[in-house]
């Protein structure tokens, strides 16, 4: 409430509060300061606001009669013009009184705008010192509108009595709180009185603490400090009285006009109180008048109402300051929660990485003892080699050094056949190193990287309904097919808003079946393995978010290979074998027998693929079939998970579960080719050396999955060759011996 027992020129509570004509207050003393005269024969209003009717001679000497003329008789008929006048004058601001259309408006020193001089038109003549008395003006600080005044002045405003003595009781009460006010800060016995107040730090000091716990130095240099509330000098007062009255009871207020009378009516027209002899006498006697009692009661039900409806702004808006303080601190703890979800995210993703780099060591680990155990198997092997060698050279020098040629002739033929076959032993990569230095592992962290750089917040909560994402878009020109896998890609399209969760892929049997999910998730490229040669598939893909399911897109149709394209897979095989020429060519470092799988799986289909003996020791090799996790140490056939052909340089079995039958004579050789043909449509293994087929058809009735398989030792090496057409036609099969 203080701001609103404020002046608004001098800024402090209300001295002999006067109501101008715009309904602001002002202090008396203030209006005295702030009022501008002007004289009447330099002041040129426009012709509305000039008075009514011929004004008299200004140098005219008063008659006998003058008594009774308008400046002698202030009640007269004259004079009550006079006033009308003025009245008029006063109601007019200094925009509609065409001031504005001059010269802009004035400040005085204190910051007030007042009432700008009007230049005289031009070719007026001035007028003579003193021809006229001088009138004044008066301009609001608040609303700016100007105000003229009368003859009586600034008595001519009504006084506020009403504020001055609201003014006086808050005074009251603020000296009866600067009575009470003690320093906060002393550990006396009653306190000291306060002294000072600090703004900033909210405390009162009396002048001993102030200037032990407050000095005007360091960080306390810009505190304000100011007197406690209620004394001379404090914001707000100076603790003085305001006006008449101001140590006593409160007057009655009189007419301003008619001291002698009090105010017993209300002026509808003029909105002001007004005495019985204004309504007999004055310029109210012709407006329209009511009870002041009957007004006085009307207009505080009318404040009482617009303070009902103000309160209930008050409150509302007492509670959305309270709204808004909870969500200053729902704020706050959101921000930590979703600061220690990033943290926990962030550090889970630490984590994985982690793991991950432990079992990235791992393989190099293993990766870096294979290569090391490989080579210390080379060098002991050379070693050995080298020194058996060196031997056999040393005992032949010294074979050669006798002269003895019965003795020489008896052991030359069995000597020159060991140089030979010494000789033989260093066949052409035999001095090659089997692995090299380099380590044929490659981490391709770039999409990672790029994944981190691009980790962001997902899009904020949705303003608008979300529905389903569109039809993605098949992206054909990155769909093929490589063997028996087939790889898709896709896109959304353009402009697309709708947040999109996932995609689902479906593709059918490859036989005009029904389609089935075969990859739910986020990637737009999906590469589908193990499906069947020389079959055609249709494949389709949707996308979905939190809404459902949107639709299909278009159908595609790939084909897959006529023939099967395969190798020998590193990553199956058994440790002790070595694969070169790009996986097609297989060795192996032990003498025991080891297996190897090929790269394809068939399950469907005629499928043939053929192996060339490169170096052949006499020791049995076996071709054939095997499921996935056929048992990699022992001869291909020994158990329930190979089907095979083993075979020496004489004769051939079939074998499984470790089961022999149907021998057929001829075996293989260096240089050898064996077929294998695989026929899931007719459930039948067949084998050939050479383009003849071996026996009869060696398995009949097996289903499932199957993968190309050989195992061999070390006096073995193959080369596989796939991609072949089925052979049409063979030669009669050799006829098994009983």
């Amino acid at each position: 409430m203080e701001e609103e027992l404020k002046c608004p020129v001098c800024g402090s509570l209300f001295r002999e509060p006067i109501i101008l004509p715009c309904s602001h207050n002002v202090c008396l003393p203030c209006a005295r300061t702030i009022a501008v005269q002007t004289p009447e024969s330099e002041q040129h209003l426009p012709p509305l606001l000039h008075p009514r009717g011929p004004a008299p001679p200004a140098a005219a000497a008063p008659g006998p009669g003058a008594a009774a003329g308008p400046a002698a008789c202030p009640d007269s008929e004259c004079a009550a013009g006079g006033g009308d006048h003025a009245d008029k004058l006063s109601l007019h601001s200094e925009t509609d009184s065409g001031y504005g259309s001059y010269t802009p408006s004035l400040k005085s020193p204190n910051g007030v705008r007042v009432l700008p001089l009007v230049p005289a038109p031009p070719g007026a003549a001035a007028a003579p010192r003193g021809a006229g008395p001088a009138s004044s003006s008066l301009t609001c600080p608040q609303c700016h509108r100007s105000a003229s005044l009368d003859q009586r002045g600034l008595r001519g405003f009504q006084r506020n009595r009403l504020l001055e003595a609201i003014v006086q009781r808050y005074q009251q009460g603020r000296a009866a709180a600067a009575a009470a006010a003690k320093c906060q800060l002393c550990d006396r016995s009653p306190p000291e009185p306060a002294a000072v107040l600090c703004e900033q730090c909210e405390v009162l000091y009396c002048s001993a603490c102030q200037l032990r716990c407050h000095p005007a130095r360091g960080p306390f240099a810009k505190h304000r400090l100011t007197p406690p509330p209620g004394q001379p000098g404090a914001p707000g007062g100076d603790g003085s009285g305001g006006g008449k009255g101001a140590g006593g009871g409160r007057k009655v207020p009189t007419c301003a006009e008619h001291d002698l009378e009090n105010y017993s009516m209300y002026c509808v027209s003029c909105r002001s109180p007004v005495c019985y002899q204004c309504l007999e006498e004055g310029k109210h006697s012709k407006h329209d008048v009511k009870a002041l009692g009957a007004m006085w009661k009307q207009h505080k039900a009318q404040l009482s109402q617009a303070l009902n409806g103000v309160s209930d702004k008050a409150k509302e808006a007492k509670e959305f300051l309270v709204q808004l303080k909870n969500l200053l601190q729902q704020i706050q703890e959101n921000g930590l929660d979703y600061e220690a979800c990033l943290v926990a995210q962030c550090d889970a993703l630490v984590d994985a990485l982690t793991r991950q780099k432990a079992k990235l060591l791992t393989k190099v680990t293993k990766e870096r003892e294979h290569k090391l155990k490989v080579v210390w198997d080379q060098i002991n092997h050379c070693t050995l080699k080298l020194r058996q060698s060196t031997g056999l050279m040393e005992y032949c020098l010294e074979v050669i050094k006798e002269n003895d040629p019965s003795g020489f002739l008896q052991i030359s033929d069995a000597l020159i056949k060991r140089v030979q076959v010494s000789q033989e032993q260093w066949v052409k990569g035999a001095l090659e190193p089997k692995v090299s230095a380099e380590f044929d592992l490659t981490l391709d962290s770039e999409p990672l990287l790029q994944s981190i750089h691009q980790l962001d917040f997902i899009q904020m909560k949705c303003r608008v309904p979300v529905t389903v994402p569109p039809v993605p878009l098949l992206q054909l020109e990155k769909c093929c097919t490589r063997n028996n896998s087939v790889t898709l890609a896709w896109r959304m399209p353009p402009l697309t808003h709708n947040p999109v969760e996932g995609y689902i892929l479906e593709l059918d049997d490859g036989d005009g079946g029904q389609f089935r999910e075969v990859y739910v998730g986020k990637e737009t490229l999906c590469t589908i393995d193990g499906l069947h040669f020389n079959s055609t598939y249709n494949a389709r893909v949707k996308a979905f978010n939190s809404s459902g399911v949107g639709p299909y897109s278009k159908t595609v149709i790939l084909q897959t290979s006529d023939v099967a394209w395969f190798t020998f897979d590193p990553s199956s095989a058994h440790r002790d074998i070595v694969l070169s020429n790009d996986n097609q060519t297989a060795t192996c470092n032990s003498y025991d027998d080891r297996v190897v799988l090929g790269t394809a799986a068939f399950s469907k289909g005629v499928h043939y693929w053929e192996l060339h003996v490169d170096r052949y020791d006499n020791h049995p090799v076996a071709f054939g079939i095997a499921r996935i996790n056929v048992v990699k140490d022992m001869m291909l056939g020994k158990d329930d998970k190979a089907w095979a052909m083993y075979v020496d340089n004489n004769r051939s079995w079939f074998m499984h579960c470790n089961s022999h039958t149907n021998r057929t004579e001829g075996g293989v050789s260096k240089g050898a080719t064996v077929g294998v043909l695989l026929d899931l449509n007719k459930h039948n293994l067949t084998f050939y050396i050479n383009g003849q087929q071996q026996g009869p058809p060696a398995f009949e009735n097996i289903e499932g999955v199957f993968m190309p398989a050989l195992s061999l030792n070390r006096n073995v090496q193959v080369t596989l060759h796939t991609g072949l057409e089925v052979p049409q036609c063979v030669k009669q099969p050799k006829l098994p011996n009983n």
